[in-house]
């Protein structure tokens, strides 16, 4: 049975969209502050420039809201826990010893896909049956609890917990936990999710903090990746790969958003080869973390030559790369980015026989004038339209592409624009600036 995504929440500090500086190519800057020491995780949504900052620390264990067959995945905050499993047998909840620490088996969320937590990596894995933390009972359709695993928040804070029965056709998750003192664990503590809460998200967050659920970041439409820290896989030389604390972007493939990755520069004025279509991939971590490499001669963050297309179900497709990291000390970032899904499948103007212009280009007054060059165009019909930066059609107007036409788009705001230009077979598109 396959589980389904989890994304990765917490408490939100409030949704900030940033003013938008835009270049003569067409691109956003966006700079983002994780805060010293990666305090907070940062969702950012392209098509908005919205960005979401979310206390790191906020919360502990994320549920999905299961339901009917759907039974889930239960992740760790690694940005803040260590996940351990410490037995195999629930019967020695009373006698678990945090001086045990060393034989305890670290567990870890997937990097690839949020359909895997944790605490779906332990050892439960009787055939069929088996869920990592518990056991499928096919007559009640409950998962039972069968581990004792055991969260360190810090060098002397650790929380053992049994995630105790998972009811889907109810929307219930029932576990409970304790809180070790430094010298004795405390008395259980017993929590249900129910999964009717949150709406407009997929997942339940719980704080062992304040003994409850907590609200969470942005609705799932409302994010296309976060930036945060999360265990992922870095090579140690060869073949030998060891699991390590980094610092990232893992996007949201819950809402159909796909990623490719090129090897190329990002700042360019040329024309755009956007990645073919088997080049894109659900893997959450396609962004990840290597699109910075720290430098030892001079202790600070390069950039590498790498662009990143974030592509959206409806075909949308954003082109974004990255400009600084600070690292730990300021947790700065910043990238560039622009839609360009007006570039997708047009074809280009054969200039023996079409082409226009724009001016005056920028347009102090917001009016514009159109010039067209038909010379062995076999249609005079055409049709103008002007988009947005995010990809939105805010002008359309039919055209005659023997003569000159007059713009007044006084409606329009000061900013970037694509003017596309279509007449029979031909297309073409040009860049606007309104000021």
């Amino acid at each position: 049975m396959k589980k389904a995504l989890l994304l990765l929440a917490s408490i939100v500090l409030g949704f900030t969209a940033t003013a938008q500086e835009v270049d003569e190519n067409g691109y956003t800057t966006v700079n983002v502050s994780m805060q010293p020491a990666y305090t907070n995780q940062v969702y950012f949504k392209l098509a908005t420039n919205t960005q979401t900052p979310v206390v790191t620390s906020s919360w502990d264990i994320a549920f999905q809201k299961a339901s009917g067959m759907n039974l889930g995945a239960v992740r760790v905050n690694d940005g803040k826990v260590t996940c351990y499993e410490a037995s195999a047998d629930i019967t020695t909840w009373e006698t678990i010893d945090v001086a045990n620490e060393s034989s305890w088996t670290q567990l870890y969320n997937s990097e690839t896909e949020w359909s895997i937590g944790a605490f779906d990596n332990g050892s439960e894995n009787t055939p069929s049956f088996g869920f990592g933390w518990g056991l499928y009972n096919i007559s009640t359709h409950h998962v039972t609890g069968t581990r004792i695993f055991v969260l360190k928040t810090s060098a002397t804070n650790y929380k053992k917990l049994i995630l105790q029965d998972l009811d889907p056709m109810a929307g219930t998750f029932t576990f409970k936990y304790a809180t070790w003192n430094g010298t004795e664990w405390s008395a259980d503590e017993t929590a249900v999710i129910d999964f009717s809460d949150n709406e407009g998200t997929e997942f339940i967050y719980y704080s062992m903090e304040t003994n409850n659920t907590v609200s969470v970041a942005p609705a799932d439409t409302d994010w296309d990746f976060v930036f945060n820290k999360y265990y992922g896989e870095v090579s140690m030389g060869g073949t030998e790969t060891v699991m390590y604390s980094v610092t990232g972007a893992l996007h949201n493939s819950n809402t159909g958003i796909t990623v490719a990755v090129k090897d190329e520069a990002g700042e360019t004025t040329g024309d755009i080869t956007l990645p073919a279509e088997e080049d894109y991939t659900e893997e959450i971590n396609t962004i990840g973390d290597d699109w910075k490499a720290f430098n030892q001669s001079t202790m600070s963050y390069t950039i590498p030559e790498k662009t990143y297309y974030v592509k959206y179900d409806d075909g949308t497709v954003y082109r974004m790369y990255f400009l600084t990291f600070e690292g730990t000390a300021t947790g700065n970032l910043s990238f560039k980015y622009k839609n360009v899904s007006a570039t997708m499948g047009l074809g280009d103007f054969d200039t023996n026989k079409a082409s226009f212009s724009l001016y005056p280009n920028p347009s102090a007054d917001k009016n514009v004038t159109v010039a067209y060059n038909n010379t062995d165009l076999t249609t005079e019909a055409g049709e103008l339209t002007i988009y947005s930066i995010t990809g939105s059609k805010v002008y359309q107007t039919k055209t005659n592409v023997s003569q000159t036409q007059q713009l007044n788009l006084s409606a329009l705001n000061s900013g970037m624009y694509i003017v596309k230009l279509q007449a029979g077979n031909y297309t073409e598109t040009k860049k606007l600036i309104i000021k």
